[in-house]
């Protein structure tokens, strides 16, 4: 017996064919720079078939060209030099694993990899798997597709998957001016085509499309539709199937089209048995343009996402997923664990198991998303083991804890319970307080609840099934950011909800709020709040809630220059909730510059300032909280507010009146002219800018270096190997600069606070 293995081992050996003993595996080697379609390629002589581990040795380029059938499935691929895809073919790849690692272990274990990878050496070659890159994707005219096909004896847990460890991967597929635009106008029930808001240039006729929903009833499902495009006449896209659902198309209720189709593709062969993922670890490189990640994710398994950056911290500084199609995922679109200056633009999310774009566990900082649009994220179940116990994995389009990041001009439309949500709970079992990166790259022990945004403006959440448009902050019991630092959302859109925006953080300032759901601003946790430019429309019951809802109690001060009540029905329930509890004895409500138009509430109850929401315990503190109503008989002539059941007013009834439609039947009102609107935040910009490099192209003698830059003001220069860059988007948002070809590019950015940024993101070029 011993003569007939040893006979076998050595003719698999002269095959160029390793047995290994534990699976009986054959291993194919590479034995020189090829395409994979040539047999010479292999040591052996032979081309790869089904059912074998494939070793592309160190130092060895192999060219993909090949359309593989479906049932022709490699076992494992494992990646030690570069496999890259000829960009000018159409190619299939069936794989159980394809692992990236400067190693000849052909193991199909090791998915922690972070654990054990070392930093590569400067200079030497990485392992690569390159389906296109930056510079040449995939060609227009053909697709790359890989099939992740689980194999008999592969570990379900972990199997099928690509896993980087420590090597670099690449996705680029054509690209498009936008993935996802803005309906032009209203699309009727019945019609076969759409206008989009704007023009598109890289769809394709067959494409797969998505109309997200516009009008929903709470709890109920939201409805998208998917189509296949059949034509495109300018910003006219046409389909065979008609609609059967309204999308609205019109001022600020406009839904959106999205494109789910690119021409390079990872799937799962089998989305309703053993799904795969793809994972990016530590010392990683790579990026993503315009791909496709479909049926991926492993179904309540932790750390096995549709797309997954795994406790990279900065080492994969300037990497960039942009204009990726990620969806019917089982697990998540995109998870940023532990990883750092990420860059994810122009993203079309649809369909999850659980919270969509998520960056996992707190300490991610300084991570861009921006422009993605988040659609059906569902609630899961909490995954065995995660590191934050308090989440429950609800289904949420974005969710963070640790809001020391940049959320930009991205929508969240019918998820489940929330389009946004920052949640961070400190408990016996967790504690919010570990180290955090600062600024110059130290780690610093700090409770993340206490970090702003970086930069959050210009989001939009609509259309969501469930509770929330925005949760910001449930669970963080009242601990936050302070007065220098507060939390800053700008130019925010929120419609078609149930509860509209829930804020419960301390320090907080909101500039140009609309609101245009069932419950306007919900469940608050007013304390040093300051709101300017808020415009609630159409709500049925509770446009401006009292302190924490049914607790009915107030910390601190709240101010709001700027609020226009519009087309409210409120059905008996005042516009503006006054608290009833003082328990801090500093609470105080602040308004001026208030406007109501086309009121729709001929209750006898009807009032602008109220008690409102049924009958509560009678007040605890010593001293009510007031509304003061600032200018409201004229310039320095004030209203002053309160409840009837406040110790104000009991002290001295007399002194107070009723005046309809200002009070109701729990308010009363008196002049007052003493009364200075307070300033509660003191913003401090102290925080540099974050700057990535996200690609260098040479040109002759020259680079073509741009890349990412966000801050939380304006910057005011990016700088790169001593040169100034132009900005190719707002507030330098992208930016390019042209230099004289270097050994190394460096590059930071300067705002107009003058914070210089320290840690600067430098490339050694090969």
């Amino acid at each position: 017996m011993f003569v007939r293995l040893a006979s076998a081992v050595a003719i698999l050996f002269a095959l160029g064919q390793v047995v290994h003993a534990a699976d009986a595996v054959p291993v194919i080697q590479s034995a020189k720079s090829g395409p994979w379609s040539a047999a010479e390629t292999w040591t052996g002589g032979k081309v790869p078939g089904s059912n074998v581990k494939v070793l592309i040795q160190s130092g060895h380029t192999v060219t993909y060209d090949v359309k593989a059938k479906a049932d022709e499935v490699i076992r494992s691929l494992h990646i030690a030099g570069t496999l890259q895809f000829d960009p000018n073919k159409t190619t299939q790849l069936n794989v159980g694993l394809i692992k990236i690692q400067d190693s000849d272990d052909t193991a199909e274990e090791g998915f922690d990899c972070e654990g054990h990878v070392a930093e590569p050496e400067p200079g030497k070659q990485r392992a690569a798997l390159l389906v296109g890159t930056p510079d040449k994707p995939v060609a227009a005219e053909h697709k790359a597709l890989i099939r992740l096909t689980y194999v008999e004896g592969l570990d379900k847990n972990s199997c099928p998957a690509i896993v980087c460890c420590g090597g670099r991967m690449d996705f680029h597929g054509q690209p498009m001016n936008r993935t996802w635009v803005k309906l032009g106008v209203t699309a009727a029930k019945g019609d076969k085509q759409v206008t989009l808001g704007e023009k598109v240039t890289g769809w394709r006729v067959g494409d797969r499309i998505i109309l997200t929903p516009t009008q929903t009833d709470y709890r109920s499902d939201p409805i998208n539709e998917e189509r296949t495009i059949a034509a495109i006449e300018g910003e006219v896209v046409k389909f065979d199937e008609a609609l059967e659902y309204l999308h609205l198309g019109e001022a600020d209720t406009r839904g959106e089209v999205a494109n789910l189709s690119r021409n390079v593709i990872v799937e799962s062969a089998d989305p309703a048995g053993e799904r795969g993922h793809t994972m990016y670890h530590r010392y990683s490189q790579g990026s993503i343009s315009y791909a496709e990640f479909r049926h991926l994710g492993k179904k309540n398994v932790l750390g096995r996402y549709s797309l997954h950056f795994h406790l990279i911290g900065n080492t994969m500084r300037g990497s960039y997923v942009v204009g990726a199609s990620i969806h019917d995922s089982h697990n998540r679109w995109l998870t940023i664990h532990g990883t750092n200056y990420l860059v994810a633009r122009d993203n079309v999310g649809y369909g999850s198991i659980g919270h969509g774009f998520f960056l996992e566990d707190g300490t991610e900082v300084y991570n861009v998303l921006d422009r993605n649009l988040a659609v059906g994220a569902v609630a899961g179940k909490k995954l065995p083991k995660q590191v934050l116990p308090f989440d429950q994995n609800e289904g949420a389009g974005f969710w963070w804890a640790n809001s020391l990041n940049t959320f930009t001009r991205n929508v969240a439309a019918g998820n489940d319970l929330y389009g946004f949500r920052f949640e961070a709970t400190s408990s016996s079992s967790f504690k919010t307080l570990f180290p955090v990166m600062q600024a110059d790259g130290t780690d610093k022990l700090t409770d993340v609840r206490t970090l702003p945004f970086v930069r959050f403006e210009d989001n939009e959440v609509h259309s969501n099934g469930g509770l929330y448009g925005i949760n910001l902050g449930e669970g963080v019991n009242r601990v936050g950011p302070d007065e220098k630092h507060p939390f800053v959302v700008k130019n925010t859109k929120i419609w078609d909800v149930h509860y509209g925006f829930r804020p419960q953080v301390p320090s907080l300032l909101v500039e140009n709020l609309s609101i245009q759901s069932h419950y306007g601003i919900y469940h608050p946790n007013f304390d040093r709040h300051v709101y300017r430019d808020v415009t609630i429309r159409a709500t049925n019951t509770e446009p401006f809630n009292r302190g924490h809802d049914d607790a009915s109690e107030q910390h601190g001060v709240v101010t709001v220059d700027g609020l226009t009540f519009d087309n409210i029905r409120s059905g008996g329930m005042p516009l503006i909730q006054i608290s009833d509890d003082n328990p801090t004895g500093n609470a105080a409500s602040h308004f001026r510059h208030v406007n109501v138009t086309n009121w729709k509430d001929n209750s006898k109850a009807k009032a602008i300032v109220n008690l409102g929401g049924g009958p509560r315990p009678q007040p605890k503190s010593e001293k009510g909280v007031s509304i003061v109503i600032h200018d409201h008989y004229g310039p320095g002539r004030h209203a002053l507010v309160v409840s009837t059941r406040s110790p104000e007013y009991k002290a001295n009834p007399n002194s107070f009146h009723s005046e309809p439609p200002l009070t109701g039947n729990e308010s009363a009102v008196r002049e007052v002219t003493d009364v200075e609107f307070p300033k509660v935040l003191n913003p401090v910009d102290d925080l540099p800018p974050a700057t990535v490099i996200t690609h260098i192209a040479r040109k002759g003698d020259q680079l073509i270096v741009s890349g990412n830059c966000t801050d939380n003001g304006e910057v005011k220069r990016v700088v790169v190997n001593g040169q100034d860059a132009k900005a190719t988007a707002a507030n330098f948002g992208q930016w390019e600069v042209t230099i004289p070809a270097a050994k190394k590019v460096t590059a930071f950015a300067a705002d107009a606070a003058g914070n210089t940024e320290q840690l600067k993101h430098e490339v050694a070029m090969q």
